[in-house]
């Protein structure tokens, strides 16, 4: 039930107070099911409040009935029982609320039952009333009764209620109760959401924990200032009059939360990993961090261990300050005194402000303890008691400003050690010196004087106090031994600053003499004896901590293990790098032959791949890939030790070096042991990121090895390893620091496993910073975005990392981005690299990188007036400036660090006009070196706005380190520029890349960035264009001939299929000899075509401009082409002549019996005319001549005989073409041929098996992790190769022609040249067999039903059947004798030229549209056609299609190209105009016939239409069926014939023109089989 908005009224009753307004049934639906019984039985209802953990249970009772809670009398009244509701549950209060019963009520009687007795009694006229002062998790019996107007009272209904806990109502309050069990975790805190930019104060309690975390990520000092204004209470009262009284009651603290609950509750709520940062920044904040944290349901306190691991403190003892050295050291490792302060009864002093005031410095006063008297301080705590904060004060080495000269730690414990005895047994134990605050002492305090501890006793009270007893001091003083030194009384004559003294001096002389001092990790011993938890006592903690001390311990010497454990990523890496960059600059080439030197790199790089590969995987990288190859908790633990032991490591390795440093460096003879003392200096840091570098060394140099290489799956699975490392939070080396090289093939491979892990939500927007070394750039992103970047003790940032910061579900819509990778750069100038010659070649290399990388760049300037700023933005303008030429606009964002003064914008409008006019110089200058003089502004090349786009932050600290705050306004001016940046982001409306597109442009600018420059140079430039042109002049050749070629196939198979027929023109009677014939010619047009081609080459190269010279290493390869080319076109041309032949001679017999039978129906209708003729009776009803054409018909075909059609088994045929393909494979090929029919296979999607227990276990193991091995590979092998034959079998079915076993060949041809193509493939007999069989199986089964239909399609009784009507119409019109001409003209043109006109325009559609398609760019060159298609995808942004493009390369680009002839002839009427230019040269051919026709020796109509075919027999295929149909009974005079025949080709003509315009362009391209192929 969820608590009600309004405002509640109280009543001035002890007991409870009274609820206000009556609610509605609507306001309480969860009753509305529930009824009470007649009977005295009890009715359990479910709960009604989500908040509370008990049931409710109405009881109803008989009149009379005893009751020992609530005793009734005899008069009471047997009513409808009341629905209650109970609402608002808290640890200490409750709401109730029933329906009012029909009767007249006076009023009701609310009793509040606990272990039988009353504790709450209230009568209350409305129908509501609020419980108060209740006790936290107690169960509670509510009684509700009406007091009737007549005087009788009703049956009570009860309710059972148990309140909450004080953490339970807390949490609940807080907003963070589902947070209790599934703790907050670091990528949630950290994810930008709308509150990240928001800056509405918080409205509810809900809002005080995420106010509280947003403002200490960001270092806020004043995230501890929880106040919160809700709406009712945020209006300004419009009573301006007096009335003391209520200024004097109004006080809203008690509705406050206080700040340390607050602090309780997120560490209670929070996992390890949250703890540790929270506890970072607040010790950066100088605020005090939990030691012991209490829950106070289970009453047990947590030993804060874990939490305190990262902290890492600087300072400098008195010991050290003339030497200027200092202390560096994990805090929980330090070995220091603990002073612990606290609370026995009630004290007037407060406690946590005079710890404050010991700590602050008389000039600056800073609150590290939560007290009385800061904001919310005074409000009630209901869960922090017993918590021990922890502090400490660290000198830095001036007595004019520590207060304490040696380090200390301090401990204050919340709350009367009264009821914590145990935190309090443990702060005796580990302390050296507990200092007791006290107002009054009992003479007999057990709690004291039995204390077994080694800690000195301090007892610290108030003599101003009423309650302070002098006796009992003495009394306690005596029992526990101590002196006037061990107690401190503030007296009336002592104000608070004397005070403060004298505790000072009391810590000094304990800190100075004690020697009890305890690492907190030590304390954890402690802790165990008193039954206090540890963090630390975790198993994933401690099994983390176990794995990776295996690997730390062996570390001695960090030079030499490196050398033995991380060989990978040393000089072998860095000569790699070298290689890798002369590759693209060739600087060191001097008069060697480009090819041959690029061929000698290549050997040395495989070289020192094989030298990689050479070594075994050390026992350490061993245990390491074990470590992150664990749970996530667990590897994250891991990680965190591996980082923590390797940072303490190399602190002291590199705190010694430096002592040898300032050492050596006193004598000036030492130069050649400073250097090398300078060297190990350099190469002493040991951190995680090296680990993961040598991971990536390991993986790229296994992915030089063979696929099936053993070592090359073993480290299949790392990448996926580390792309979720980068999900959960972890940075990962993007740019080497120490070799400067990017390893592609490991951050690709990472990058595309990220994208598996994420996708669909996979875009990422990108923000960089660049800035000079130690200008506080690390420290600028971590405050920023709240992040800790991986960087190794005692350096500064090496190379560049990026993280990934998840963004929530309601700020994707704005940002249009799932995830903000922030990238952290090495510092450009670094004193490291400046004496190597190549240092402004470093810096420009990473500047273009980061820059060309990101969506926003952020330059970090330190100071107003730096030095070095002109020469990183000269560097900076080179980086946009190159990436303008890439077409990239980035967005720049300039930070001025330590700008305190609050007129620092306007002072320095002046310094900025001046920035950006020394941006323009630098700019012009940079755009000269790149040969891009265009560019004559900085905003020419990048976003960039002088008066918005600077941004000025004060320093960090205030005061002086170590015991210094971080600044406020340094913080609240990082949050400004944090609002700026998402705010330019969300408003840059810019196309957002996705997790591929991002390492695309990685591998492409890293590449580019290689070259030195991304400028071609001059020589580069002229070559290709060079190239491009010839290119371009070889396609035009290429066309020309396959052109040719194709019209010439065409006019030979029309030749072949009108062989025999009356369209014949070839004098040779034998099929045999006349494809010889043709055989002969094809190969002589084809031996002419290769010598034009090979001539045009060489004409080519005698040209003298297009710098032809340039590409004269080119003339074999293209000669050779030509070569190719017209071998593969002549084995095409035959076998398709040799497939014409022979359908046309499988149709022989055929064609014969519809000749012979065609010519006996002649005769019998002839007979049947003269029949009808000389009968007696005369015949005028067509009835009767059809009933005699019947009679007739049906006696002819009773005597004729038809062949019957054999049909062929083509599942035998492509069987042994198969066989035969396959002879040469062994006999396993065959063995697998004899396992099934082949008509079993092709059925089924093919899928391929693998074969053997260890290839199949092998590629299980591949899937589990989605590597791509031999068995994904020859899948989608597979289906590309079955996507290429499918098509080639619907093709040729589309012809409608029969079968013939050429088509097989070619299917087996296409296959193989896949496989050639793919070694493995091609040797693995048991896929190649495998595919066959499938493609073969089902071929067959397509050309099986193509071979049934054509026969049916050509079987003679069928045609003559089909014919019937029209021989007995043209029989009518003879034995009438009417004139025919104008009906056989039509006949002739829509039975016999009009289909052959439509496959003559078909046939030669295709070549149109390609001809045409081929005049566009994109279809210049093969050069063109790439660009174009990349173009195109990476316009687009569509995932899918990339998976396409790279999965189903050549079934996307027939695609592509089916689109862009679509899209290019659906918007213009070019297919119309080809479709007319071919109808009419078919008319002009039909014409010219009929003409000469004309002019020739005729007998008849038949033999004047003889002639017409013959003319037309090179360029129509005319139906023999519908022809031989025309030509019997045909009695047409010839010459009126003639002229309709003319009239019927012209309306044929606008006929199909009319058709062409209406048809669509998918129909026109479905029936072009050219178009189709191509």
């Amino acid at each position: 039930m969820e608590s009600s908005d309004e405002e509640e009224e109280e009543f001035p009753d002890a007991l409870g107070t009274l609820s206000g307004p009556e609610r509605t049934e609507q306001d309480s639906p969860e009753y509305d099911n529930v009824s009470l019984p007649e009977e005295k039985s009890p009715v359990d209802s479910e709960e009604l409040n989500s908040e509370t953990k008990s049931c409710v249970n109405l009881t109803t009772a008989e009149r009379g009935t005893k009751n020992t809670a609530a005793p009734m009398s005899d008069s009471a009244e047997r009513i409808p029982p009341v629905k209650i509701t109970v609402s608002n549950t808290s640890s200490e209060s409750l709401s109730l609320q029933w329906d009012t019963p029909a009767d007249e009520v006076e009023s009701f009687t609310v009793t509040c039952y606990t272990e039988g007795e009353i504790e709450h009694r209230v009568t209350t006229k409305t129908n509501s009333v609020t419980l108060s002062n209740l006790k936290p998790a107690v169960c509670y019996y509510l009684h509700v009764s009406a007091q009737l107007k007549n005087g009788s009272q009703s049956i009570p209904a009860t309710t059972t209620v148990k309140t909450k806990t004080h953490l339970e109502s807390l949490l609940e309050d807080l907003g963070l109760k589902n947070f209790y069990e599934q703790k907050l975790s670091l990528s949630k805190i950290l994810q930008i959401d709308e509150k990240t930019t928001d800056d509405e104060p918080a409205k509810s309690k809900s809002d005080l924990s995420w106010n509280f975390l947003k403002k200490l990520m960001m270092v806020n000092v004043t995230a501890r200032n929880v106040k919160y204004t809700s709406e009712c209470k945020s209006g300004v009262s419009g009573n301006a009059g007096l009335d003391l009284d209520d200024l004097m009651s109004s006080s809203d603290s008690a509705d406050m939360l206080n700040p340390l609950d607050i602090i309780t509750a997120l560490f209670l709520c929070s996992d390890g990993f949250v703890q540790q940062e929270l506890t970072l920044k607040m010790s950066m904040c100088q605020f005090s961090v939990p030691l012991l944290l209490p829950d106070c349901d289970t009453k047990q306190s947590t030993l804060m261990v874990w939490a305190l691991r990262d902290l890492v403190k600087k300072y400098r003892p008195k010991l050290l300050s003339e030497s200027k050295g200092f202390i560096e050291n994990r805090i929980v490792l330090s070995e220091l005194a603990m002073i612990s302060f606290v609370r026995l009864g009630k004290c007037s002093m407060s406690k946590s402000e005079t710890l404050n005031k010991l700590l602050s410095s008389s000039q600056q006063y800073h609150d590290t303890f939560v007290h009385h008297n800061m904001d919310c301080g005074d409000s009630p705590r209901r869960i922090s008691d017993g918590l021990a904060e922890m502090t400490w004060y660290l000198p830095c080495g001036n007595e004019n400003i520590d207060i304490f000269n040696q380090p200390v730690a301090l401990a204050n414990l919340r709350g009367d050690i009264a009821s914590f005895e145990t935190q309090f047994s443990f702060l005796c134990l580990t302390s050296a010196a507990v200092f007791v605050f006290f107002d009054n002492l009992e003479p007999e305090c057990k709690l004291l004087t039995n204390q077994n501890t080694e800690s000195e006793i301090f007892l610290v009270g108030n003599s101003q106090s009423r309650s302070f007893s002098l006796d009992a001091l003495k009394q306690v003083a005596t029992d526990m031994s101590l002196t006037n030194r061990n107690i401190i009384l503030k007296k009336k004559s002592m104000n608070d600053a004397d005070f403060v003294i004298c505790l000072r001096e009391a810590v000094t002389r304990v800190v100075e003499k004690t020697e009890m001092k305890m690492q907190i990790e030590q304390m954890a011993e402690v802790a165990h004896e008193l039954g206090i938890r540890v963090d630390e006592d975790s198993p994933e903690c401690q099994d983390g901590k176990r794995k990776a001390d295996e690997i730390t311990d062996e570390i001695h010497d960090i030079l030499k293990y490196k050398e033995d454990q991380l060989p990978l990523q040393g000089q072998i890496w860095k000569d790699l790098t070298s290689l890798e960059k002369e590759q693209f600059r060739l600087r060191n080439i001097g008069s060697e032959n480009i090819e041959e030197y690029k061929s000698v790199l290549k050997l040395q790089k495989d070289k020192l791949r094989k030298k990689q590969n050479a070594y075994e995987t050390s026992t350490a990288m061993t245990s390491f890939i074990s470590g992150i190859s664990s749970n996530a908790l667990e590897r994250c633990y891991f990680l965190k030790w591996m980082r923590i032991n390797l940072d303490n490591m190399s602190r002291i390795k590199l705190s010694g070096l430096r002592e040898q440093y300032k050492e050596k460096s006193k004598n000036s003879e030492n130069n050649e042991e400073i250097k090398e003392i300078d060297r190990q200096l350099s190469n002493s840091s040991l951190g995680t990121e090296h680990f993961f570098r040598e991971m990536g060394q390991i993986y790229e140099a296994s992915r030089a090895l063979p696929i099936t290489h053993r070592s090359r799956k073993q480290y299949n699975h790392l990448p996926k390893h580390c792309a979720q490392l980068l999900l959960d939070g972890f940075p990962l080396e993007l740019v080497d620091g120490d070799a400067s090289n990017i390893p592609l093939t490991w951050v690709s491979d990472v990058l595309s496993q990220l994208n598996d892990l994420v996708r669909p939500k996979n875009k990422i927007l990108v923000v960089t910073v660049l800035g000079v070394q130690s200008t506080g750039k690390s420290t600028l992103l971590n405050t920023m975005f709240g992040v800790q970047f991986a960087v190794s003790s005692g350096r500064c940032t090496r190379g560049a990392f990026m993280l990934l910061i998840r963004i929530d579900e309601k700020l994707k819509e704005e940002l249009n981005c799932d995830f903000m990778m922030i990238i952290d750069t090495e510092g450009l100038k670094s004193p490291e690299l400046t004496q190597l010659d190549n240092s402004y070649e470093h810096d420009n290399e990473l500047a273009t990188l980061v820059v060309g990388l990101s969506d926003i760049t952020i330059i970090n300037i330190a100071m107003e007036n730096s030095t070095e700023m002109k020469d990183i933005l000269q560097i900076v303008v080179h980086a946009f400036l190159r990436m303008k030429e890439v077409g990239k606009k980035p967005k720049c964002y300039f930070v001025h660090q330590n700008v305190s003064d609050v007129s620092a914008h306007e002072k320095n409008l002046r310094d900025r006009k001046l920035l950006f006019q020394q941006l323009n110089e630098m700019t012009q200058a940079a755009a000269k070196m790149e040969r891009r003089e265009e560019n004559k502004s900085f905003t020419d090349v990048m976003a960039y706005d002088p008066d918005t786009g600077n941004c000025y932050i004060p320093g960090l600290w205030t005061g002086n380190p170590p015991m210094a705050p971080v600044n406020t306004g340094y913080s609240e001016a990082v949050y400004e520029l944090k609002k700026n940046i998402i705010q330019l982001l969300g408003n840059s409306g810019s196309c957002v890349n996705n997790v591929l597109d991002f390492k695309k442009w990685m591998t492409s600018l890293w590449n580019a960035v290689k070259h030195e420059n991304f400028l071609f140079s001059f020589r580069n430039s002229l070559v290709a264009d060079a190239y491009m042109r010839l290119c371009t002049e070889f396609n035009k050749w290429e066309w020309e001939f396959k052109k040719e070629m194709y019209h010439w196939v065409t006019n030979a198979e029309t030749k072949i299929s009108n062989f025999g027929t009356l369209a014949a023109e070839s004098q040779t009677a034998d099929l045999t000899q006349f494809h010889s014939h043709l055989k002969t010619q094809a190969v002589t047009v084809m031996s002419d075509w290769e010598s034009k081609l090979l001539d045009n080459v060489t004409q080519y190269f005698k040209k003298t401009d297009g710098h032809v010279y340039l590409v004269v290493g080119y003339k074999v390869e293209f000669a050779n082409s030509a070569r190719s080319l017209r071998k593969e076109t002549e084995r095409s041309v035959l076998n398709q002549l040799q497939a014409a032949v022979e359908i046309k001679q499988g149709m022989a017999e055929v064609d014969r019996v519809k000749k012979n039978h065609t010519k006996q129906i002649e005769k019998a209708v002839c007979a049947l005319i003269d029949k009808c003729r000389k009968k007696k009776v005369q015949i005028d009803s067509d009835d009767e001549l059809d009933e005699e054409f019947n009679k007739m018909w049906t006696e002819t075909l009773r005597n004729l005989s038809f062949p019957k059609q054999n049909v062929a088994d083509v599942f035998a045929n492509v069987s042994q073409c198969l066989r035969a393909n396959l002879a040469q494979r062994g006999s396993h090929a065959h063995e697998i041929l004899d396992r099934k029919r082949l008509e079993d296979y092709g059925k089924v999607p093919f899928k391929y098996n693998v074969q053997g227990k260890m290839n199949k276990l092998t590629n299980t193991v591949c899937i589990w992790f989605n590597i791509e091995n031999h068995a994904k590979v020859a899948q989608n092998n597979a289906d590309i190769i079955i996507d290429t034959c499918t098509q080639f079998v619907a093709e040729t079915v589309m012809k409608k022609s029969n079968y013939h076993d050429t088509y097989i060949h070619e299917m087996l041809q296409i296959i193989d040249q896949h496989l050639e193509k793919n070694q493995d493939l091609k040797t693995d007999t048991e896929f190649e067999v495998s595919l066959k069989l499938h493609i073969c199986g089902f071929a067959a089964r397509k050309f099986q039903k193509m071979h049934k239909d054509f026969l049916e399609e050509n079987d003679p009784r069928r045609c003559f059947v089909k014919n019937k009507k029209k021989f007995c119409a043209d029989f009518k019109d003879v034995f009438h004798e009417r004139d025919q001409c104008q009906k056989k003209a039509e006949e002739f043109v829509d039975k016999c030229l009009k289909p052959a006109v439509e496959h003559f325009i078909n046939r030669y559609l295709g070549v149109s549209i390609q001809e045409e398609m081929k005049k566009k760019q994109e279809f210049s060159t093969r050069v063109a056609f790439q660009y174009h298609i990349s173009l195109d995808l990476f316009s687009k942004q569509n995932f899918d299609d990339y998976l396409r493009f790279t999965t189903s390369y050549e079934k996307y680009v027939k695609e592509w190209i089916l689109q862009k002839i679509q899209e290019h002839f659906s918007s213009s009427s070019k297919m119309s105009e080809f479709e007319n230019q071919h109808l009419k040269s078919s008319v002009s051919h039909i014409n010219e016939a009929i003409e000469k026709a004309k002019t020739q020796n005729r007998e008849n109509v038949q033999t004047f239409v003889e002639h017409i075919c013959k003319g037309l027999g090179d360029t129509l295929v005319i139906s023999q069926d519908a022809l031989g149909a025309f030509m019997i009974l045909n009695n047409a005079d010839q010459d009126k014939f003639a002229e309709c025949l003319k009239i019927s080709v012209n309306d044929m003509k606008e006929t199909l023109t009319e058709e062409f315009k209406t048809s669509t362009f998918k129909n026109k391209t479905a029936v072009s089989p050219y178009a189709a192929s191509e």
